[in-house]
């Protein structure tokens, strides 16, 4: 079983609630928009760090991450994209990449719209954690914490990390 803490839309922003979270389970994943390499370096620091670059990241960011991110965690493919949509909403890489091979989870950012909503028609589930960091346009900074275990995706939260 795999505990994962699920970013996104940093931009540059880090507070010690983030940090005390991210001690708390096995990997972190954060979907774009980290805004600089100070906060990949902090939780490079505290856990395993999957990611891909979001539209405000730097070329050293790119450098370091990808734009697409497949990969398996217990058995449970995941897909990771910065501008990803959602289930009816896509973004055309998105589309692109789901009807290549359908993975179980989809988890993307950039929105700053918390989301965790099952794609029927695609059988995953995708998750969307918000934003944490404080630039943008939400009110409410956001997170989500949850659970691999084995096939199965489970104990799914949503943290509230207070007004932007």
């Amino acid at each position: 079983m795999k505990n994962i803490l699920l970013l996104s839309d940093t931009h540059s922003h880090l507070d010690e609630r983030i940090l005390e979270y991210a001690q708390q389970v096995d990997e972190i994943w954060h979907c774009g928009d980290f805004g600089n390499m100070e906060i990949v370096q902090q939780l490079e620091k505290i856990k395993p760090l999957r990611g891909v670059y979001g539209n405000i990241d730097s070329y050293t960011i790119r450098a370091s991450f990808p734009e697409v991110l497949r990969f398996t965690c217990e058995n449970v493919e995941v897909l990771m994209i910065h501008i990803g949509g959602y289930p009816g909403k896509y973004s055309p890489l998105a589309k692109t990449e789901i009807q290549k091979q359908a993975p179980k989870l989809f988890v993307s950012g950039h929105s700053h719209i918390l989301k965790a909503m099952y794609d029927q028609k695609n059988s995953l589930l995708h998750l969307n954690p918000g934003a944490c960091g404080r630039s943008g346009w939400h009110k409410m900074r956001t997170m989500m914490r949850f659970q691999i275990n084995g096939d199965q995706i489970e104990n799914l939260e949503v943290i509230e990390l207070g007004t932007r």
